[in-house]
């Protein structure tokens, strides 16, 4: 099974945008992005495209999969 990392948090606090700042620009609730940020929630492609240019990065530096250990 894989989970979802994300880096938004990172990127956003370098920028001094609050959570609610970034879902204003983006277009989503400010829940929204709290469950991103603790990679509860899969964006759709568009959401992805339009984080990544926020903060001017590919979306792989944001955003990918890591396989959980079922040990």
């Amino acid at each position: 099974m894989s989970i979802l990392i994300t880096h938004i948090k990172k990127n956003r606090e370098l920028l001094n945008l609050s959570q609610a700042e970034l879902a204003s620009i983006v277009g989503v609730r400010r829940e929204t992005i709290i469950r991103l940020e603790k990679g509860l929630y899969n964006p759709s492609l568009k959401l992805a495209m339009d984080i990544s240019k926020v903060f001017n990065v590919p979306i792989e530096t944001l955003f990918f999969y890591e396989e959980e250990n079922l040990i």
